[in-house]
């Protein structure tokens, strides 16, 4: 029965990843920044903006309602550093929907693609330690170990023969239902 199953907390089914233009997702996307990199990980004393983000492009994982964008959960943004060499950076995930583990792969992928049609020969990343299986599951390789804010990151470069580049600026993320009983014919 489904009464006797514990209370889940909601969790959309469908995510989109676009870049982001809305002021809304802006104001959003700056929050959960400060919200990942100054309170929860204590990066950053008062705020993670710095002047990369006067030319970066800010990426942003949207939880849909109804089919429409909801809240901002995933963040990351990507620049040009120098001519065809792109960097990604700021990529997080809002705690209560990391368990939908393709949210930060999506923000990943959608980056690095966006890059890729932008002209991009090379893409990088500084890797905090922890996340570095996540990141060679996707494609990519360590170069060097470095600390950064105190902290073990590696610096890492995507593979771009597994991201192709594409004019999007969005992509969709639909979450598959699991651990409800199946419906039987009557």
């Amino acid at each position: 029965m489904l009464h006797d199953s514990p209370l889940l907390p909601f969790l959309p089914g469908e995510y989109r990843i676009r870049l982001g233009t809305e002021s809304w997702e802006l104001a959003a996307y700056r929050q959960l920044r400060r919200d990942i990199f100054c309170v929860e990980q204590g990066l950053f004393p008062d705020n993670d903006a710095d002047e990369i983000d006067r030319t970066a492009f800010p990426i942003v994982a949207l939880s849909c309602v109804a089919a429409e964008p909801h809240q901002v959960v995933g963040v990351v943004r990507i620049h040009e550093a120098e001519p065809r060499l792109w960097w990604g950076s700021r990529l997080g995930v809002h705690r209560d929907f990391r368990r939908i583990g393709r949210l930060g792969a999506e923000l990943i992928r959608l980056a690095v693609c966006t890059a890729a049609a932008r002209g991009c020969d090379s893409f990088l990343a500084h890797v905090q330690a922890q996340n570095v299986p996540i990141f060679r599951r996707l494609h990519w390789h360590s170069l060097r170990e470095v600390e950064l804010h105190g902290r073990p990151h590696q610096l890492m470069q995507a593979d771009l023969a597994h991201y192709p580049p594409h004019g999007l600026s969005a992509t969709r993320l639909l979450r598959p239902v699991s651990g409800l009983p199946a419906l039987r014919a009557a």
